[in-house]
């Protein structure tokens, strides 16, 4: 805009604005007129998708302190949540104008799932008031701006299912208040950085491209929940996991983590531990009774007997690995008690269990034991995926114990 369109825009709100003040001098504080223009721009590049009435509120006559998703402190507008947050609303569709870096007291910015494409503003590292930034569920593409890393108040990062590409910012990791970052379902690539955050509690990243390894300091011990699933992570977790003692949710499954399993993770107040289709190996001894409701290990090339410390998990998933021996009696005690829903330890090398070849399993649970290095006592039925194969074949058997 030109300087002199600008002075005249300027001029046309402060003549806006003393209309108001004589017509209800008392109604409602006027808008900062560089917020006024900022929103002015936001509305020009965004639409309201078919079935959605989110912008019919946005009538620039009246006081935008009213329209729908701004929220404003005095003449500055404080949040702005664009769309209708409703659930299964139609979202907006076009492009988040860099205006919005204009927003200068700004402290949250959350756009609604819809069709929102383009690249995220760089001007949004202009807001250093901003705590709440979450803009999912759209088209946004391009680089995760570095510049984000200068907004030192920022407490919750959600950009999750978008077609975000490249490297996560290594400045991101470096926010010193940073509770929750939600990055999953996009095209990043490269290493985790490190979080410095002592006040981080959930870190989302699966579903990416993410490759490296994690070095045993990188997340704070805050943590309560870790996603990193669906990644091509290596090298081995367990210095890294022995510090996360807070927690309650852990999947860093489908990826080529290696190494062992440390012994304390099944201690942690987890309700759901995914660890499977990994290359872990070594023998599993959790550090005491497990009370984890479920627990999937399955897909590595973990070995050693099976602990019945795990006999008090409700669903356990241990096929695909490299177990051996006797399947422990706690085992199947709770099994006919109905208190283990799923058990499936087909593809190891065990070698027996102790049940009644006429004992009747609950309708309410699932045992699978084919393809072990053993005659299943009782014929139960396996996922597909256990093939047709009841026992496996005896070279494999005498291979592994040699």
């Amino acid at each position: 805009m030109a300087d002199s369109q600008r002075v005249k825009s300027f001029v046309c709100i402060a003549l806006f604005s003393i209309c108001l003040l004589q017509c209800n001098p008392i109604a409602f504080a006027i808008l900062d007129p560089v917020d006024f223009l900022a929103l002015q721009s936001i509305r020009k590049s965004l639409n309201d998708m078919p079935g959605s009435n989110y912008f019919a509120s946005w009538d620039f006559t009246s006081d935008p302190c009213n329209f729908a998703g701004v929220y404003c402190d005095s003449d500055k507008v404080i949040a702005l949540n664009l769309g209708d947050p409703r659930a299964g609303a139609p979202g907006l569709t076009g492009r988040i104008d860099p205006a919005v870096g204009k927003l200068s007291a700004l402290a949250e910015l959350t756009v609604v799932p819809g069709r929102i494409f383009g690249a995220l503003p760089q001007s949004i590292s202009q807001l250093k008031s901003l705590r709440f930034l979450a803009v999912s569920r759209n088209f946004i593409s391009g680089q995760i701006p570095a510049s984000l890393g200068e907004l030192r108040n920022l407490r919750t990062l959600d950009l999750s299912y978008n077609l975000f590409a490249g490297a996560i910012p290594t400045a991101i990791g470096t926010l010193p208040e940073l509770s929750n970052v939600i990055l999953c379902h996009n095209r990043l690539s490269g290493s985790v950085p490190p979080f410095a955050s002592q006040t981080l509690t959930r870190l989302d990243l699966k579903h990416n491209d993410l490759s490296g390894s994690l070095a045993p300091n990188s997340l704070p011990p805050s943590l309560q929940y870790l996603s990193l699933s669906w990644n091509r992570l290596t090298g081995p977790v367990d210095g890294l996991l022995n510090r996360l003692g807070q927690l309650n949710y852990l999947d860093l499954s489908m990826n080529q983590f290696t190494g062992t399993i440390p012994g304390r993770v099944f201690t942690y107040p987890i309700t759901n531990l995914q660890l499977q289709r990994n290359m872990f190996s070594g023998r599993v001894q959790p550090d005491g009774q497990v009370s984890i409701s479920t627990i999937d290990l399955s897909y590595n090339r973990l070995s050693g007997e099976i602990s019945p410390l795990f006999s008090t998990v409700q669903s356990l998933y241990l096929n695909n690995n490299r177990f051996t021996g006797q399947v422990p009696g706690s085992f199947v005690d709770r099994l006919l008690a109905a208190n283990i829903q799923v058990l499936y330890l087909q593809h190891n090398f065990l070698t027996g269990i102790q049940i009644n070849p006429t004992a009747e399993i609950p309708v309410s649970s699932s045992l699978c034991l084919q393809y072990n290095c053993m005659v299943p006592p009782l014929q139960t039925p396996c996922p597909l995926k256990a093939g047709k194969q009841k026992t496996r074949p005896t070279s494999q058997c005498n291979e592994w114990r040699g």
